[in-house]
């Protein structure tokens, strides 16, 4: 099984971005599932037509997209992208959408087809802070979970797809002073997500 795990560039004048951080320390394999990573800009024009262009060369059985979320404190499984484009910060082009479609005429929004409850349960179990989120913003995190799950819907060639927001480090450093996670543990709890999503879908 070949999963495909996409990070952010950086943006806001940060150094780094914890989810490609986390993506780029990925072994190349996880139990049975061979790992491709990639890294998406933070920008709305380009990183839909990025993520799909990774998709088409990785060929995968499954997607994993993350993303930082300042204000998050633990692993968020995202259930569902929702088709709205609505920028509080500028991206790094310069772009900042507000009330605008993803995709223009596309279903409101499409859920997460990853296992996002077996996924919960498994980073519980292994002593990871985590939630099941409702919620992925309407930044470019949100606009590529549903580029990832429009493109999914379309696509004649099957696979799973879904979203993991992470904490946002700086400098290797938790963003605020709040608890987070380290990157080490955001690597584990990527894994996990891999590794349980493979078994549903090979079960």
């Amino acid at each position: 099984m070949r999963a495909l795990v996409t990070g952010f560039e950086s943006f806001g004048g940060a150094a780094s971005n914890a989810s490609y951080e986390a993506v780029r320390r990925l072994p190349s394999r996880a139990g049975n599932v061979d790992i491709v990573t990639a890294q998406l800009p933070t920008a709305y024009a380009r990183a839909g037509a990025t993520l799909i262009g990774e998709i088409r060369r990785a060929d995968p059985d499954l997607v994993l997209c993350v993303g930082e979320a300042n204000e998050r404190t633990a692993l968020n499984i995202e259930r569902v992208a929702i088709n709205v484009q609505d920028a509080r910060l500028a991206d790094n082009d310069g772009a900042q959408p507000r009330d605008m479609p993803v995709i223009a005429g596309g279903p409101a929004a499409y859920f997460s087809t990853l296992p996002v409850r077996t996924i919960y349960d498994a980073l519980i179990a292994a002593r990871l802070p985590a939630t099941l989120s409702n919620t992925a913003g309407a930044f470019v995190c949100n606009h590529a979970f549903y580029t990832l799950m429009h493109f999914a819907a379309e696509s004649t060639v099957k696979w799973r797809g879904g979203f993991l927001h992470v904490p946002a480090w700086r400098d290797g450093q938790p963003a605020d002073a709040m608890p987070a996670l380290t990157l080490d543990d955001i690597v584990r709890g990527i894994v996990i997500t891999l590794e349980t999503s493979a078994q549903i879908i090979t079960s």
